[in-house]
């Protein structure tokens, strides 16, 4: 009887413990959903759906289930990866016109992904670990914005598998097979309807297969990506799954309305008929709105009317004005490329780019001393000269490259302006100007010391350093010399870095 007992014990013991790496839940909504992890602008809605972002420029969100799940056995001595399965639902609803920027489906050792910015990074990366193999992240990434130059990327409405960084390993327009013709269809990611993932990793062959189609089309036999990888070197024991996305200057709603998930097997399906679906913003309640604000007495109404149209005629005369003189027209790929001022801050920043703020002319143009209305910055604004002007794409990649850049002994390119044929860059500002003016200029009675000038120079090599063998890629500083050296405050070098180019 004991010895039968214990083989009962044993079999129930090993039965235990060949299931114990499998993790699987499944959420039909998220309404009384306890176990999630929200940060960012995530928020679960009245409906029961998660929004990760919503109407706000440059926001991003992140949903984790709280508990992480095991996706390594390394009981036998090697880390051999885990299969794993997941489904879910996601809409995009786009706001006016664009859509910026998606969302991604993401696996990581941590729930606060630690440097990770808004814009094209999705929330997932950012400029100071984008590439590092010591993220151990993996994403598949649902893209609707496209930068030209930046990420590779080929459009801007993709799938595409992130290992580690921003720029996919690979990606391909978002569509699906159809189980009838086996061709495919192409998917827009922000038509604002339902859109069903399926994500499934088999550790045996070590294939990933990415699969979409709208909510009414049963899963696709064919997938969108079939992409093979090792997953072990990049998953820890445990990891966090979960979702993220953002905006950028483009803004989109971004919601999950269900999801499964499943390691070692295959992911439950989703009862479809339990999920909410988001409605797109209504025009109905703001022209409601209005009728009652236009509920007034007539005689009130004649004579409102009559300041109305003499006040505005004033008004458009003068705004049109103004409006010529600063007025500015976006490409299509300026649209939503980081660090873009507007032409009219910068100039009340420089008071109409007037004399006395001018700090100095060059070659390249004039650069003016700047302060930001909204935060009080104080800037410098270059204009660029229009006969040394590179060809604008060309000039706009380096931009998007340069202001990328953050070392403390650089001076940090915050950001650009185009109006028309105007282009203008925008630095921080350098209280103690130029090590040239410094040095040279027999205006000023300071002398340096030779702790101070022995400084300086280390500064400048660490900067250059930075550009030649630290950075993502190797760049050249093509005019080094005293003009070029700036100091701030403390008297710390910071080189100029609008001349130069990547090797």
């Amino acid at each position: 009887m004991v010895s039968s007992i214990a083989l009962l014990f044993l079999v129930l013991f090993l039965t235990s413990s060949a299931r114990s790496f499998a993790d699987d839940f499944i959420f039909s909504g998220f309404k009384r959903a306890s176990n999630l992890s929200l940060d960012g602008s995530a928020r679960v809605t009245n409906d029961g759906t998660i929004q990760l972002t919503n109407e706000t420029r440059r926001v991003m969100g992140h949903a984790f289930f709280s508990s992480p799940v095991r996706l390594l056995d390394n009981q036998h001595g090697s880390s051999s990866v885990l299969s794993f399965s997941t489904i879910f639902v996601f809409d995009i609803i786009t706001i006016g016109t664009g859509s910026g920027h998606g969302l991604a489906f993401v696996m990581s050792p941590s729930k606060t992904l630690p440097q990770a910015d808004s814009g094209p990074y999705l929330g997932l990366f950012g400029a100071g670990n984008n590439g590092n193999s010591s993220n151990h992240v993996f994403a598949v990434e649902f893209d609707t914005a496209y930068i030209p130059g930046m990420f590779n990327e080929t459009n801007g409405n993709h799938v595409g598998i992130d290992i580690n960084s921003i720029i996919s390993n690979i990606s391909t327009p978002a569509g699906y097979y159809s189980n009838d013709s086996n061709k495919k269809v192409d998917l827009d990611l922000k038509m604002g309807k339902p859109i069903q993932a399926w994500i499934d990793y088999s550790a045996n062959t070590r294939v990933l297969n990415v699969a979409i189609a709208p909510l009414s089309v049963p899963k696709p036999g064919r997938p969108l990506i079939s992409y093979t990888i090792d997953l072990s070197p990049i998953f820890k024991e445990y990891m966090y799954v979960g979702f993220s996305a953002s905006t950028g200057k483009l803004v989109s709603s971004h919601y999950i309305l269900g999801w499964s998930f499943r390691t070692d097997g295959i992911a439950a399906p989703l009862d479809i008929s339990q999920l909410s679906i988001p409605q797109p913003p209504s025009a109905s309640s703001s022209s409601n709105s209005s009728s009652k604000a236009l509920a007034i007495k007539i005689g009130d109404i004649t004579f409102i009317a009559t300041l109305i149209v003499v006040g505005t005629a004033i008004s458009i005369f003068f705004y049109l004005k103004q409006r010529a003189k600063l007025a500015e027209t976006l490409e299509d790929w300026e649209l939503d490329h980081p660090h873009r001022f507007r032409y009219k801050d910068l100039y009340k920043a420089t008071k109409g780019f007037k004399e006395t703020e001018l700090l100095g002319r060059g070659g390249f143009g004039q650069v003016f001393k700047g302060v930001i209305k909204d935060t009080g910055e104080e800037v410098a604004v270059k204009k660029i000269s229009n006969n040394t002007r590179q060809g604008i794409r060309e000039f706009i990649a380096e931009i998007a490259s340069l202001g990328r850049m953050r070392h403390r002994h650089l001076v940090e390119l915050k950001g650009w302006c185009k109006r028309n044929e105007d282009l203008l860059l925008v630095y921080e500002f350098m209280p103690e100007g130029s090590l040239d003016t410094l040095l040279f200029d027999g205006k000023t009675s300071a002398t340096l010391s030779w702790q101070q000038r022995f400084k300086i120079l280390k500064g400048v090599a660490a900067g250059i350093l930075y550009l030649h063998e630290e950075w993502e890629q190797v760049v050249v500083h093509r005019d080094i010399k005293a003009s070029n050296v700036l100091l701030d405050s403390a008297m710390n070098a910071r080189m100029a870095i609008s001349d130069c180019e990547a090797a």
